[in-house]
């Protein structure tokens, strides 16, 4: 009888540990898994180097800003910060690949005022330009300023209208969609005036068409002309903002020079993948701040024609819809063709 229940007890044993052995796993499988979340979580931010996609050819504006924010933003992070040249595409490709990116504030994106314009002349963006990212801040803005060649008899933004209307007057673009064809499309929709658009490939072309008197005038950045101004090359009539330039400061505002609503310009900013923690975002945040308010950054940032602003990512989230919903209607207004 003895022997019948040791044998019992010894083949029951025999085939728990299946079952035993199956339930353990799924228990050390568990915590195993508990403890690589809490160590994730615990892992500080940054932990290796940061990529700085710049969804634009070497040598542009965005690339500027970010070789100038580059080295005091290393020393802000403790950690190297890549800056990856992902030009194509009015940015979209560069664009892509960081909102496809691990939510880990390890990759960032630079992007400037063509990211709300590309969901108006782009049919299908292979990204939702709002709901695929999270944004940080607005870093700088750089207004359009409005000039013509001297030749031209008007002296200020009104008597430019006003010889709109009586004379075929052009204007110059760095193509189809930029900021100064949109800046000269908004002049046309606000002040009721009619203009030849004469695209280039590139703003300095179109610049250069200007200074030779082949075209009447263009809203371009600060840095293209503010030489050739101080030179008398070229006569500057507004500044398309509502402040006026550092850099030019005796130009006016265009609201100054009695027409509102033509602010337009490049600004830039700074965006990490949808899902970043809100953790992550506050520390990139000061980190961009901070860095655009050292002595010698600034400075930089000012000689750049920029205006330095660092808002809040909830600013910058509003800014973003607001401009999205403006140059939409521009563009439909201008009958502007998406692509």
């Amino acid at each position: 009888m003895l022997n019948r229940i040791m044998w019992t007890h010894n083949a029951a044993s025999k085939r728990r540990p299946a079952k035993a052995w199956a339930s353990w796993i799924g228990v050390l499988a568990a915590v195993a898994g508990f403890n690589a979340k809490a160590l994730h979580a615990a892992e500080p931010y940054p932990s290796r180097a940061i990529r700085l996609i710049v969804p634009f050819s070497p040598g542009g504006g965005a690339d500027q800003l970010a070789r100038t924010l580059q080295p005091a933003l290393m020393n802000a992070f403790g950690q190297s910060l890549v800056i990856d040249n992902r030009g194509g595409a009015s940015g979209v490709i560069g664009t892509e690949l960081a909102a496809r990116a691990a939510p880990d504030g390890h990759t960032l994106l630079l992007i400037t005022t063509t990211h709300t314009v590309n969901p108006s002349l782009i049919r299908k963006l292979p990204y939702d330009s709002v709901q695929d990212f999270t944004p940080i801040t607005l870093a700088v803005t750089q207004p359009n300023i409005l000039v013509v060649h001297p030749s031209v008899s008007a002296k200020s933004l009104k008597e430019l209208i006003a010889l709109a209307r009586t004379s075929k007057l052009t204007f110059a673009s760095g193509g189809n969609g930029s900021q100064p064809h949109l800046g000269g499309e908004l002049l046309q929709i606000v002040s009721g005036i009619e203009l030849t658009h004469v695209p280039y490939k590139g703003s300095g072309p179109g610049v250069t068409a200007v200074l030779a008197g082949q075209v009447t005038m263009m809203f371009v950045g600060p840095l293209a002309i503010e030489g050739h101004v101080r030179a008398g090359k070229l006569r500057a009539l507004a500044v398309c903002d509502t402040k006026r330039s550092a850099i030019l400061p005796d130009i006016p505002t265009a609201a100054e020079a009695g027409v509102a609503g033509i602010e337009s310009g490049t600004w830039y900013g700074f965006l990490a993948p949808a899902r970043t923690s809100q953790t992550i975002v506050a520390t990139v945040h000061t980190n961009i701040t901070r860095t655009m308010a050292l002595p010698e950054v600034k400075s930089r940032l000012l000689a750049q024609g920029a205006e330095i602003v660092g808002s809040g990512p909830q600013q910058f989230a509003q800014l973003l819809r607001d401009e999205i919903a403006k140059w939409a209607k521009t563009v439909k207004r201008a009958g502007i063709t998406p692509e």
